[in-house]
């Protein structure tokens, strides 16, 4: 069931066209009130916001190398990639990484594309109050998905920030040009708001993945509330969506490896908030590129082409899971099929191609990104479905709440549920010992359970700044100490990155983050 409507020609429409990527240009060079504008001209401009998130420059490469490569999960594997990717991982960012912002291709850098995504909610907010003659339910409903994705975009670049100019539906062109950085709690309280309509008028369940639901703000509210340290919130937020898991039509997938396959996740409880790829390129810019960053040259275990060996964990991630617990397998690849059948394992990966590195591989990615068509470039014509929001989140947002709460046995039992479903495979054989069930849970397990069922899914840099672990994370006991190169992390500058320079040139109301 691939519903996800991709409007590249409106995508582009509403992208950047000036050097300042803050501007709140209209799609066209008529405001609202001075065209005809009905309900079926909103759903095609928040469809195209939507549309946004497969492009390349956010999880499916740019801002997902970035989201990977900071964490203690994911290291570089081919050293002659491109050293904007080098730098995340060795934190030697410099403030012009055109990950970040490229301005010879801004469409594909992620500064700009979650401000397109924001421009796109707001302009679907401007244009419904010019709507005539229809339910106001309906057009709650679409105001919900508009302020859901605006309220998603800030998360992000508040996370990565901090400090950013937040521009709402009612902010005119000169102001946005003139935007100084917002203070993170006012950006926070933009995306409370958000997130608190959007869960008050969305409905309780969506077909569609790609759309948030009910749930699917209130999941987020969860996180937010994390993030922020809001322990009572957050749990209040997260038990909503458990106590409710029937009305909103939520429960663990029994098969985990179901949830990264690119047609059984479609039919699965769990996911709550997802990115559809559809298997289409159009200018490069709708492809799953994270499968072919992370599979290898030369291998044919799920398609023939193989991959580039550029984002591959350290040895100590594959070690240190626990061999009987079946995310281990579903995330990571120890062994590969050559182009000639041949089965090898990974110490001799580097056989097939001297630029793979000899360590096992994410496998993630590549096994859902699927075979249609045929002749799948790396992965990349992929029917993959990125898992942005998924029940056992939720669970593990509220057994993190719940302990610091004092509320412990909660917690044990949220986090054994997702063990069990750890332990029980794919169901054709007895369970495993591992991973056991806890009891007396702490924060570093429920952060380490975290690790584990969340690997790979852009989560772990977040925990890592949340909870200020960059120090031991990427100290000499890390999971990255064994790899060669120093890790550069600087506690007073890396939690952020730099606001691009071209930004502040733009607007001088901008200042840079430190270090930087």
């Amino acid at each position: 069931m691939k519903n996800t409507i991709i409007l590249f020609a409106l995508i582009f429409g509403l992208s950047i066209t000036a050097c300042s990527d803050l501007e709140e240009n209209a799609i066209s060079q008529l405001e609202p009130s001075e065209r005809s504008i009905d309900l079926a001209t909103v759903e095609t401009t928040i469809n195209g916001a939507y549309g946004n998130q497969s492009a390349r420059a956010l999880e499916s490469r740019g801002m997902g190398l970035t989201l990977m490569l900071r964490s203690d999960m994911v290291a570089i594997g081919n050293p002659t990639t491109a050293a904007e990717r080098i730098e995340h991982d060795q934190f030697t960012v410099s403030a012009t990484n055109p990950l970040i912002l490229n301005p010879a291709n801004p469409e594909r850098s992620f500064w700009p594309r979650l401000y397109q995504i924001i421009r796109g909610a707001n302009e679907t907010l401007r244009e419904l109050e010019f709507v005539e003659g229809e339910d106001p339910v309906v057009l709650d409903e679409v105001a919900g998905r508009a302020r859901f994705l605006r309220g998603y975009a800030y998360y992000h670049l508040v996370r990565l920030f901090g400090d950013v100019p937040y521009l709402d539906e009612q902010t005119t062109t000169v102001e946005a040009s003139v935007a100084p950085r917002t203070p993170v709690d006012e950006v926070y309280a933009g995306i409370i708001a958000d997130f608190e309509f959007a869960k008050s008028t969305l409905p309780n369940v969506r077909v569609d993945k790609s759309r948030p639901s009910k749930s699917t703000a209130g999941a987020f509210l969860a996180s937010v509330h994390l993030t922020r340290g809001e322990y009572q919130l957050a749990y209040d937020e997260a038990t909503d969506v458990i106590n409710n898991a029937g009305t909103y039509d939520l429960a663990l997938e029994p098969d985990y490896r179901n949830i990264f396959h690119g047609v059984n996740s479609d039919f699965s409880k769990e996911p709550m908030f997802i990115i559809d790829f559809v298997a289409t390129n159009i200018n490069d810019e709708s492809r799953d590129y994270i499968a072919a960053f992370t599979g290898f040259y030369g291998q044919a275990t799920y398609y023939a082409t193989g991959g580039w060996s550029v984002m591959v964990p350290s040895q100590a991630v594959y070690d240190t899971w626990e061999a009987g617990d079946y995310r281990r397998d579903v995330n990571l690849d120890a062994e590969a099929i050559t182009n000639n059948g041949t089965v090898i394992p990974f110490t001799s990966f580097s056989s097939l191609d001297p630029r793979n590195t000899n360590r096992p591989h994410i496998s993630k990615y590549t096994a859902m990104a699927g075979d249609t068509p045929p002749a799948n470039t790396s992965g990349r014509d992929s029917d993959s479905n990125y898992q942005l929001m998924r029940y056992a989140e939720v669970l593990l947002i509220a057994a993190e709440a719940a302990i610091e709460l004092g509320r412990t046995s909660e917690a044990d039992a949220w986090i054994n549920m997702v063990r069990e479903r750890a332990r029980n495979g794919d169901g054709s054989s007895a369970p495993s010992a591992q991973p056991a069930n806890i009891s007396g849970a702490t924060i570093d397990d429920v952060l380490e359970e975290r690790r584990l069922e969340l690997a790979f899914e852009f989560k772990r840099w977040y925990d890592i700044v949340r909870r200020q672990l960059g120090g031991e994370a990427f100290g000499p006991n890390g999971l990255e100490s064994e790899l060669i190169g120093a890790r550069n992390f600087d506690p007073s500058r890396d939690y952020l990155l730099p606001i691009p320079p071209l930004e502040i040139t733009n607007n001088p109301s901008l200042t840079q983050n430190p270090g930087y």
